[in-house]
């Protein structure tokens, strides 16, 4: 199988921008080395008559009817607020000087 390097995942942290203790450099090394070989191991099996899933179990979305039920009032949603102007929550400005 393939061989992955510590000169290699060092490279890949430096284009990243990661620093990386030689501790965790030799530590990534035999984990990314096991990734690329277990990649390997599945493509070996998958092939053209073994259609393609992203998930082992059939999934299905379960939908409830949008109905409408009870809400709060504009009075019971602001009363609590610290500040409001009419019918809105009032907040402090957010965006700086550079938006």
């Amino acid at each position: 199988m393939s061989e992955i390097s510590e000169e290699q995942v060092a490279h890949l942290a430096n284009l990243a921008r990661i620093a990386l203790t030689p501790q965790e450099i030799s530590s990534l090394t035999t984990e990314l080395d096991q990734i690329v070989d277990s990649i390997a191991k599945v493509q070996q099996v998958a092939t053209p008559d073994v259609p393609a899933t992203s998930h082992p179990v059939p999934l299905s979305n379960v939908f409830r009817p949008d109905v409408v039920g009870e809400t709060l009032t504009i009075e019971q949603a602001l009363q609590n607020a610290p500040e409001h102007d009419d019918n809105r929550f009032r907040v402090s400005a957010i965006l700086g000087e550079e938006q």
